[in-house]
């Protein structure tokens, strides 16, 4: 076998999949991995999951060979070529068009291209018998890897994740490092690796793209592993999660909601296990105690003594969902008109964004604001908050008090505060402990709060600016990509937070698990017009679905039905209509409830709760019934209360 790593770190050639065995890692005097194994099949799609700092992009640099191990030994076949998708590529520019830097992923059909140029070429002044079978041949080993498909396939893929047909032949320095991260990523999945890494890629997508991309993942041949903090991505995406925790890379089979259901089985056992040992060494230490001064109990006592020394410990559950009394609280409440767009037009140069619009936010109202990036999201709040040129009035309500929070709000820190220092600024009349455990839910913890703001990365001084739009007493935030460089734990206490917030806010957001946890509204922009969908994300899509395909739908001479309302969910006019809607929908819950009856009676049949890969198909059958039947029912609930 063939070592590939330097130093201690060892890498060998393995048949057929990865294998990592007993690798330990230290980062300074932290220990990240003790002895930790996973085994990796060619099929396998994993998430990869963990508290920052645990070691999740340390991991994919290990195995992209860029970081050395202490001890252990990664394996992996001769076949297999790994695609690394990190946040370095951010800086990466070139004044290739995106389109040829996209198409590096086929080097070898390029070099057949070069050589086929090359030749022909060279028969313009010299042809020969020779040449023409040379031609012949390169020709033939360029259409066997599909060369002449290779632009279409760039060209797809690019439009795919968000890219406009004229955007195609810009050259790539032209665009910000999100955008240019896109590119790369679309490099990757044209390059097929046979182990695809991503580290947060939906970061630097929107709607959209995320939804074009997971399409593409559950069709993707090899395997691949994904760090990511969106929680429906992983669901759709992944068929397995690995959890870096206590040092150990922990293996789920199924997907992200399967893994909290998993968890919390093996916590309790493991608890129920810790607490056991706890009370036998409390009761060997007694005994110990009690009688190690007795000659006739001293050797029984040395002996539990020994026993207890080498006892391999059970270590206690650590609650990893951290209870943090963090609340908004502000002194004035606002008046019932909180917002108003009136007749908003905005537009750039040629391209127009808003047209005469308008639109309200009242108070209480929880709005996220989604869609496809370039169609004016930021522009609106930033209209909303005043900074941004438009057409048009936008009128503030009685005693409105506004926080804005998007990533331009980085240049409005102190470089030279500390944490601490630059949340008291904010003026929240909070004292140090109260900051300090804000900090906390924001992944900064210990001395970490006193480090000044100009040596922090880029992520945490968002980080930073979003804790301090959250402490003020605000009763209107305006929140553009707030979960962007959080992980699910800080995800999770923002939306608690947001969730017992008493103001009014509109999210910017491309995370739907945090949209469906915290938005009473939906907004989006179309045909230049801002759209409102009283309810939550799941509701809004369900009600989308179904307007697509009614507005899709085509009579008999070609033409396209009519939809009565593109802005609400079902308008009713007549009771007998109601009533067989009603019935319609009852049957369809009725049948969902069948299926699911019959997949929970599936997985308790020995030969399918033994086998986990048809356990996990069945149970992801289930889960995407049960939500059916769950959108389903509020359906039914909007059409009752149509009624009232």
């Amino acid at each position: 076998m063939l070592s590939l790593a330097k130093k201690k770190g060892l890498i060998y050639l393995y048949s057929g999949m990865i294998s990592i065995d007993n690798i330990s890692f230290y980062l300074g005097e932290r220990t990240l991995y003790e002895n930790a194994s996973l085994f990796i099949k060619p099929k396998d799609k994993i998430g990869l999951i963990g508290l920052n700092g645990t070691g999740k992009s340390t991991l994919l640099k290990i195995l992209n060979g860029e970081v050395d191990l202490a001890s252990g030994n990664i394996s992996k076949a001769k076949s297999t070529s790994i695609g690394f998708l990190n946040q370095d590529l951010l800086s990466y520019q070139s004044d290739e068009s995106i389109l040829e830097v996209a198409m590096q992923a086929f080097h070898q059909a390029i070099d057949l291209q070069h050589q086929i140029d090359t030749v022909l070429k060279e028969m313009e002044v010299n042809y020969t018998d020779k040449l023409l079978e040379r031609l012949s041949s390169l020709q033939e080993k360029f259409e066997m890897i599909d060369g002449y498909t290779i632009k279409s396939q760039a060209e797809e893929l690019l439009e795919g994740i968000g890219f406009k047909t004229l955007d195609l032949n810009r050259p790539l320095r032209e665009f910000s490092g999100g955008w240019r991260m896109r590119v790369m990523l679309a490099k990757l999945l044209l390059e097929k690796p046979s182990l695809l890494m991503l580290d947060e890629p939906t970061n630097h997508l929107d709607l959209p793209s995320i939804q074009w991309i997971e399409d593409y993942l559950q069709n993707y041949e090899g395997a691949f592993i994904i760090v990511s903090h969106d929680q429906t991505f992983l669901n759709n995406t992944v068929n397995k999660i690995v959890e870096i925790y206590s040092r150990k890379l922990n293996l789920y089979t199924g997907n992200y909601d399967y893994y909290l259901e998993e968890k919390g089985l093996r916590n309790e056992v493991q608890q129920n296990a810790f607490e056991n040992q706890q009370q036998k060494i409390k009761e060997a230490e007694k005994f110990i105690e009690r009688f190690k001064a007795k000659a006739t109990k001293a050797k029984q006592a040395q002996s539990k003594l020994k026993q207890l020394e080498k006892l391999d410990r059970i270590d206690a559950v650590v609650d990893e969902n951290m209870h943090v009394n963090f609340k908004f609280d502000f002194k004035t409440q606002s008046g019932r008109h909180v917002k108003r767009l009136g007749n908003i037009s905005k537009s750039y140069g040629d391209v127009d964004i808003l047209k005469k619009t308008t639109l309200s936010l009242q108070r209480g109202d929880k709005v996220a604001l989604i869609g496809a990036n370039g169609k004016g999201k930021s522009t609106v709040l930033r209209i909303m908050a005043g900074i941004e040129d438009h057409e048009g009035k936008v009128t503030t309500g009685h005693n409105v008090l506004m926080s804005f929070y998007a990533q331009h709000q980085l240049e409005a820190l102190n470089m030279n505060n500390d944490l601490v220092e630059e949340l008291k600024q904010e003026g929240s009349g909070k004292n140090e402990q109260e900051l300090r455990a804000i900090l906390g839910c924001f992944l900064f913890s210990g001395d970490e709060v006193f480090k000044k703001i100009k040596v922090l990365s880029g992520g945490e001084r968002s980080r930073v600016a979003l804790a301090k739009s959250l402490i003020s007493e605000s009763n209107l935030l305006l929140l553009d990509e707030p979960t962007n460089h959080l992980d699910m734990l800080s995800v999770g206490i923002l939306v608690n937070a947001l969730q017992q917030y008493l103001g009014t806010f509109l999210v910017v957001s491309h995370d739907r698990h945090f949209i469906n946890k915290i938005a009473n509204k939906i907004w989006w922009i179309e045909d230049y017009q801002l759209k409102e969908y009283p309810g939550t994300y799941d509701e809004y899509r369900w009600w989308m679905s179904k307007r697509v395909f009614s507005t899709e739908s085509t009579s008999k001479n070609g033409k396209k039905l009519e939809t009565k309302s593109k802005e609400k969910p079902i308008k009713i006019k007549h009771k007998t209509n109601l009533n067989r809607k009603l019935v319609d929908i009852e049957g369809q819950i009725k049948e969902r409830e069948a299926l699911m009856k019959s997949l929970e009676i599936k997985m308790t049949q020995p030969d399918i709760f033994q086998d986990r890969d048809k356990l996990s198909q069945i149970n992801d059958r289930f889960q995407k019934i049960k939500i059916e039947k769950e959108l389903l029912t509020k359906e039914w609930e909007i059409l009752i209360s149509s009624n009232e």
